[in-house]
């Protein structure tokens, strides 16, 4: 279903045919508010760094948008752009037709839709749940049949991509769930982000969103004690980092850390401590299945003695840090006279 289908344009004969209020003399209605009065009320919850943007940007299609959040910052710039800040979830619930989550954790979507204040008891067959955050794959499976018993079709859909891509509407979203579903709520998944995956049932989006980001804890792991042994053995940190940039060693995660990692720079990026949610449900699901990760468990290692360390407030470049205390030396640029 494409975005011009929710246009109140009714097509006669390569004509548009005037509206009843148009032939009784009253003023038209410009084609554009037409467009944006006929698609579905979005509620949104969680306007974090990335949920901020998404909620923008869905206002930038054209579509209507409420939504609840305390921060008076975020309810200040959120609504400046066109949204409607609802005092609760439950009155969210009850004005929008499709609700999108963009949560930090499984705990956070369960109290959002199951807690005392929760919304599910006035959610109404034929709304439609969407959840943009990275949360379990099997908990979001019991959560899609405990909504479809009641007749309320839950997608899972995690967006993969920081801030900027969030900002720029260019994040990759998988999305599991009913088909029929995924396609009808796609325009607002094409307003966020410019890569879409179907990937198949429900809990399929966050299976692949889990494996997507155990890969990059993988390749920040194995940038860390790389890095730190080049230094060990004499090599020049900043050369080495433009040797694997440009060789059959480069990555995003090479790409994105290794500047901030040469400078000390340890803030931009998700929070380690934040983050370690995807190690945890791949190894549960590695233990509940008997399957063997022999590379994520040497990783799981690297996370852990840097969240023991206390750097779980720093990003993942931070498990350099790790490294660079045992073998004592430090990856930085060099200071020069």
């Amino acid at each position: 279903m494409g975005g011009e289908s929710y246009s109140r344009e009714i097509l006669s004969c390569g004509k548009v045919e005037r509206s009843d209020d148009q032939k009784v003399g009253l003023p038209e209605v410009p084609r554009e508010v037409r467009k944006v009065s006929m698609k579905p009320e979005i509620g949104f919850v969680g306007l974090g760094k990335m949920g901020k943007w998404m909620a923008i940007n869905l206002i930038k299609a054209g579509f209507p948008l409420k939504f609840f959040a305390r921060r008076k910052e975020v309810v200040e710039e959120v609504t400046s752009h066109g949204g409607k800040p609802l005092p609760t979830l439950r009155d969210l619930a009850r004005e929008s037709s499709w609700i999108i989550f963009c949560l930090p954790d499984t705990e956070t979507v369960e109290t959002v839709l199951f807690g005392k204040e929760g919304m599910s008891d006035v959610l109404q067959p034929g709304q439609v749940v969407i959840d943009c955050g990275t949360i379990h794959p099997l908990s979001t499976r019991k959560i899609a049949q405990s909504l479809m018993g009641r007749g309320i079709p839950f997608l899972d859909a995690p967006v993969s991509g920081m801030e900027a891509r969030a900002k720029d509407g260019a994040l990759t979203i998988m999305v599991g769930g009913e088909e029929a579903v995924f396609q009808q709520v796609r325009p607002a998944l094409e307003a966020m982000g410019n890569k879409i995956i179907y990937a198949g049932a429900s809990g399929n989006g966050q299976m692949m969103k889990m494996v997507n980001n155990v890969m990059f804890d993988i390749h920040c792991a194995a940038l860390a004690e790389l890095l730190a042994l080049a230094v060990k053995v004499g090599l020049n940190a900043e050369q080495v980092c433009a040797v694997l940039r440009s060789g059959t060693g480069q990555c995003f995660a090479l790409d994105f850390f290794s500047p901030l990692i040469l400078e000390g720079n340890f803030g931009p990026g998700y929070p380690m401590a934040d983050a370690y949610k995807d190690m945890v449900h791949a190894v549960e699901i590695s233990s509940a299945q008997s399957i063997p990760l022999p590379v994520t468990a040497a990783t799981m290692v690297t996370y852990q003695m840097a969240l023991d360390q206390g750097l779980g407030k720093e990003n993942k470049g931070a498990m350099i840090k790790v490294w660079e205390k045992v073998l004592r030396v430090q990856v930085r640029k060099r200071q020069r006279l």
